[in-house]
C-alpha cells in the first residue's frame, strides 16, 4: 500500500485508475518522474517511449486526444512528433 498526499491509503495495483498527472516533455536521456501507466496524446503524431521493460518502442501515427495504455518509463524526444503529452501514473 501506499499513502497518498492526503494520509488515505491506496493498494499499488495497475488494475486502479491513474492517481496522477504531469506534463511530459520528451527527453532522450531523461525518464519520467514516476513510471507511467499510460500516456494522453492532446496533439496527434508519432511517439516513442521506453517500456517498464527497456524496449524502444515508435507508436506511429496516434490521432489527436488519444489515450495509451502504455507503461513507460521515458518519452523520447527522437522520434516524438505528437505534443500536449501527459502521463498518468
Amino acid at each position: 500500500m501506499t499513502a497518498t498526499s492526503d494520509g488515505r491509503y491506496r493498494a499499488n495495483n495497475i488494475a486502479n485508475p491513474a492517481a496522477g498527472a504531469i506534463a511530459v516533455t520528451p527527453n532522450d536521456s531523461t525518464d519520467l518522474a514516476s513510471q507511467a501507466r499510460a500516456l494522453w496524446i492532446g496533439t496527434g503524431g508519432d511517439v516513442t517511449v521506453i517500456t517498464v521493460d527497456g524496449q524502444t518502442v515508435l507508436l506511429a501515427n496516434i490521432p489527436d486526444g488519444s489515450l495509451l495504455p502504455v507503461r513507460c518509463t521515458r518519452v523520447k524526444s527522437t522520434g516524438t512528433t505528437a505534443s500536449d503529452i501527459v502521463a498518468l501514473y
